[in-house]
């Protein structure tokens, strides 16, 4: 007898129903968020003829935690049901009441895993490598992420009483995040204290930002910046911008040093696994946007059938509406954001580090193509050589994977 398992999760306590394959509730429970419920659930699945060689299939409506890590131990198979694209469809479909209940959610996704179970993926079996890297690779992003926001505010902030911060920093790469922007920000909050820093008080926070050639000159160049005429806010108003600063600067350092951290361990973990050989042979892939791609798209070859699939979960793939004479061409809207913010970087690194990438742009924008557009279709074709160097465990090679992009343009055509 085929059993199947759906949980309704939720932060305190969890629901459990079990049905066999005529849709006959055999069981059901309410467990509690931690080690003791774990091991009630573990004890009710084998009464029910859980086993290592035949583990019962349990679907869930969230696919991270201590209670999915708890149920992914062997070689059972946890599905991950969106509860609103799924489970609140499928209870419509067996009752217009609109009633609900946490025991009728557990019930209804262990339904859907009987009936609809070829249209649902399992979560996929990475290695614990790949996991790690994984949880590294997103941390340092959302890290990324915070960072940016913080310098906005920051940004924002300047604008309102400094115009001359914003001209010693803005146009450097790194902006206001850059160490050297950090430190000297705080040691003169004001534009009235900054303009009385002398050259020695500059040099001496420049090195201390971990800078180590032209101190001198920039040294000039930023007293010369906070020493010309600008206009002032009040004294008292000026001084109290500056508390906000100073604020909005512990903020941006701390994020600053958690980014960086998280950026050495992603890229550490990520040289010791054994698909970073291949990733590092594409242009414009780097260590940590190699993390990146690699957290995304983990170890698990079963995870994707063919590239089309791997193309359809970037986002990368278009996506058409046809009905009748209608039809429509367009981007995807549902997909790995996280994938995909990393693709766009990955095409746009690769634009000046790959000739067959650059001519490929250069003919999508020819085409017609905006350059976002370009760029996901430059992406697009990255993620289908990609998918096939990792099944064939090749390396990226430049010339097989643009040579009719090596071609002119007329030739091309008349070769197609």
């Amino acid at each position: 007898m085929t059993v199947f398992c759906g949980i309704d999760w939720a932060e305190r306590h969890h629901d459990i129903a079990l049905v066999d394959e005529a849709g006959t509730l055999l069981a059901k429970a309410r467990i509690t968020d931690d080690a003791a419920g774990y091991h009630q659930l573990l004890n009710l699945l084998a009464e029910h003829g859980d086993s290592p060689e035949d583990p019962i299939l349990v679907a869930i409506e969230t696919s991270h935690g201590l209670l999915v890590a708890s149920l992914r131990t062997g070689s059972r198979r946890v599905f991950a049901i969106n509860p609103l694209a799924a489970a609140a469809r499928y209870r419509d479909r067996h009752g217009v009441s609109g009633k609900k209940s946490d025991p009728g959610d557990a019930l209804v996704l262990a339904n859907i895993l009987r009936t609809d179970m070829h249209a649902r993926r399992p979560l996929p079996a990475d290695s614990e490598l790949a996991q790690a890297i994984t949880v590294l690779a997103r941390a340092q992003q959302d890290a990324v992420w915070a960072r940016q926001q913080v310098a906005n505010q920051v940004r924002s902030l300047l604008r309102e009483y400094y115009p001359a911060a914003l001209l010693a920093f803005q146009g450097k790469q790194g902006g206001l995040t850059r160490a050297d922007a950090r430190v000297i920000l705080t040691l003169a909050p004001t534009p009235v204290k900054a303009a009385k820093l002398a050259l020695a008080q500059l040099r001496t926070a420049l090195k201390r930002s971990g800078r180590l050639r032209g101190c001198d000159t920039e040294a000039e160049r930023l007293r010369n910046i906070f020493r010309a005429e600008y206009a002032h806010q009040l004294l008292a108003v000026e001084n109290a911008f500056g508390h906000q600063l100073l604020a909005l600067l512990k903020q941006l350092d701390a994020v600053c040093q958690a980014a960086d951290g998280l950026a050495e361990a992603a890229t550490a973990a990520f040289h010791q696994h054994t698909d970073s050989e291949i990733l590092l042979s594409f242009p414009g892939l780097g260590p940590m946007l190699g993390a990146r791609v690699l957290a995304e798209l983990g170890d698990d070859r079963a995870r994707f059938t063919d590239a089309r699939a791997l193309k359809s979960y970037a986002g990368s793939a278009p996506i058409t509406r046809a009905s009748g004479k209608k039809r429509f061409v367009g981007r995807r809207f549902v997909k790995n954001n996280r994938l995909i913010n990393a693709g766009f970087l990955w095409a746009f690194a690769a634009l000046t580090a790959s000739p067959g990438a650059n001519a490929h742009y250069r003919r999508r924008r020819e085409h017609g193509d905006w350059h976002a557009a370009a760029q996901r279709h430059l992406l697009n074709r990255f993620l289908g050589q990609l998918h096939h160097c990792l099944k064939t465990r090749q390396l990226f090679d430049e010339q097989r994977a643009f040579a009719p992009m090596a071609l002119p343009l007329e030739a091309s055509s008349a070769q197609t």
